[in-house]
């Protein structure tokens, strides 16, 4: 399930101002099939933001003992263990290619993608399959760099994959994904033919919150302003 649907879920659980054993366990479900703590820090706040407007109430004392609740099933709800991811790659060589390709090959969710130029049509196709994987995929890159020869960002728009350019003179000169909302992936390698076959070039992949939670704010910055 997605935080949003969580969060639907708990409005419709707080009508009766009290989360039973019942709605416990299957809150506890719903929590453990979420991919990142970042996710259950999203349905937490919208826990806060339920409870926050029923402060007025005439039942807030029980409003207040719901969000108790929904907040001791959220810390107490195990989910298995996550696998520390910690990789790098190099080019030229395929290394890089490939652990992209690998990496959009297996995102169910989201994709947001923050490249300074897309132009390897290796990889344009696995965006696309993801697209058609129904994976939400979301695309920043260089204005200067979607008008290129070879460049795939109109394919990507034809497709209906929502595509956002920087609007300066100075280059958006970022290279990094991060999929399904757990994995980044950053370096120096552009998205491109010249980078696999003949560049010094580097990827980096790793699932450390630490690192992930900084790219996705800097993605969503990214996108709200160029819209």
């Amino acid at each position: 399930m997605t935080p949003g649907e969580i969060g639907t879920w708990l409005a419709k659980s707080l009508g009766d101002f009290h989360l039973s054993r019942g709605e416990r366990q299957e809150l506890a479900e719903k929590i453990a099939t979420l991919e990142s703590m970042a996710d259950r820090q999203t349905v937490l706040r919208r826990a806060f933001e339920l409870a926050r407007a029923g402060l007025d109430h005439p039942q807030a004392k029980l409003i207040l003992g719901w969000l108790e609740d929904v907040a001791r099933t959220i810390g107490t709800t195990h989910s298995e263990p996550t696998k520390t991811l910690a990789e790098a790659y190099f080019s030229p060589g395929d290394e890089c290619l490939d652990a992209i390709l690998r990496l959009l090959h297996h995102s169910r969710r989201t994709a947001n993608i923050c490249v300074f130029t897309i132009t390897d049509n290796r990889v344009s196709e696995a965006i696309l399959d993801a697209h058609r994987r129904n994976v939400s995929v979301r695309i920043v890159t260089d204005n200067e760099k979607a008008e290129d020869l070879g460049s795939d960002v109109e394919r990507f728009e034809a497709a209906g994959i929502p595509v956002r350019v920087d609007r300066s003179p100075f280059h958006m000169h970022h290279k990094f994904a991060i999929l399904d909302g757990k994995t980044l992936v950053t370096g120096s390698y552009n998205w491109t033919r010249g980078a696999a076959r003949d560049n010094q070039e580097n990827l980096i992949v790793t699932n450390d919150l630490r690192l992930v939670k900084p790219f996705s704010d800097t993605f969503d910055h990214l996108w709200n302003q160029l819209g």
